[in-house]
């Protein structure tokens, strides 16, 4: 009877220590899709105080994610290892003390900029929002990074009225689809580039399309606009692509710089180079644009983690905001594939290799 009854303490142990264990996928060098292994970490992580600790339902891909893995995302640890994944939705799986505004079982969303590729992660209450019945997990995730952004860069930066026309460089994205959505909402008028292959679907989303490989988008803008220009275009190219959109722009145009894609696509992983020259760059054109002012034209550049340190307040009206106009099926975010955690390399080469039309999201648990 000791024997059994020492078996059956054995086996709850082992029973208990292997449902404390969990998965997640980490970066252990920077570099290409392959250096993301997934890795069984032994303990689940406790939450501290004013923390909570959340089972990850869903995270999506971005590029941004690729920065990182590539080391080249400032707001990111500059070492190895480290888990990916800007933003998340999960369940309350425990509270850390004071914790008072949360309950377990609750689903929330945090904007983590990284570490959401895990089943477990431990977050600060000040990140979280809840995620209202009736909108999906996966839906609810797409939300976080890419709608936020593009909603926070139409109607926090650029202040768009009904009526206006924009530009939206490459519509076909996960930003780029999130403000044809919200652009249509605001009731706004709006031309997008993207490659040949994509015109029908930008298309689909009330865009005026121009083909970026076939048309200089300049003169193409222009003529759309009867010379006049357009009141505000979305560009996160290039320096040399920030010129051109300057030149589309009304004499009270805004123009919103919001990344360096080509850069951190092209730019050797590890280092912070490329991208650091094309923003210095951008800053001196930008000085030099302004010693001939000749019109009321304005720049400027967009952060989501900026703008929410700098208004937290905002950052928790609009994804509410943003949860309310998908649960009226307002907006509608375009999951173009969804795959389990564990193929988070094939989501990160799809988005490299430039196939992607909406969002990616990545299925952690159930």
């Amino acid at each position: 009877m000791k024997y059994l009854l020492l078996m059956l303490c054995l086996l709850s142990l082992n029973s208990f220590a292997l449902s404390a264990s969990y998965q997640q996928v980490v970066v252990t060098e920077f570099g290409g899709p392959e250096v993301m292994k997934m890795v069984t970490q032994q303990q689940l992580p406790e939450p501290g105080p004013d923390e909570i600790r959340v089972k990850v339902l869903t995270a999506s891909a971005s590029f941004t994610d690729v920065m990182v893995r590539k080391g080249m995302y400032a707001g990111a640890p500059s070492d190895t290892p480290l888990v990916p994944g800007y933003d998340l939705v999960g369940i309350v799986d425990k509270l850390g003390e004071g914790v008072s505004d949360f309950e377990l079982g609750q689903r929330v969303a945090a904007l983590t900029v990284w570490g959401a590729y895990t089943e477990y992660a431990v977050r600060p209450i000040s990140e979280l929002v809840v995620v209202p019945d009736g909108l999906d997990e996966e839906q609810a995730v797409a939300l976080i990074l890419s709608y936020t952004t593009a909603y926070q860069m139409l109607h926090r930066s650029a202040k768009v009225k009904p009526g206006q026309t924009i530009l939206i460089h490459g519509a076909s994205g996960a930003v780029g689809t999130a403000l044809a959505q919200l652009g249509k909402v605001a009731g706004v008028n709006m031309i997008g580039t993207a490659s040949t292959g994509k015109q029908d679907y930008i298309k689909s989303l009330g865009v005026e399309a121009i083909d970026y490989k076939t048309e200089d988008f300049v003169e193409r803008t222009m003529a759309l606009t009867a010379n006049k220009g357009v009141d505000v275009v979305f560009d996160a190219i290039s320096v040399d692509n920030f010129k051109r959109s300057y030149e589309t722009l009304n004499g009270s145009g805004h123009l919103v710089v919001y990344g360096f894609y080509n850069a951190s696509l092209f730019g050797e992983a590890g280092g912070m180079g490329d991208i650091l020259g094309e923003f210095l760059s951008w800053q001196w054109k930008q000085w030099m644009w302004r010693l001939f002012p000749d019109d009321e034209k304005t720049v400027d550049f967009y952060s989501i983690t900026d703008m929410r340190d700098e208004h937290p307040k905002w950052y928790r009206e609009d994804v509410t905001r943003l949860f309310s106009l998908a649960n009226g099926r307002q907006i509608s975010p375009m999951v173009w594939k969804t795959l389990p955690l564990s193929d988070a390399a094939q989501a990160h080469q799809l988005i490299e290799d430039r196939v992607v039309k909406g969002k990616i999201i990545l299925r952690v648990s159930r």
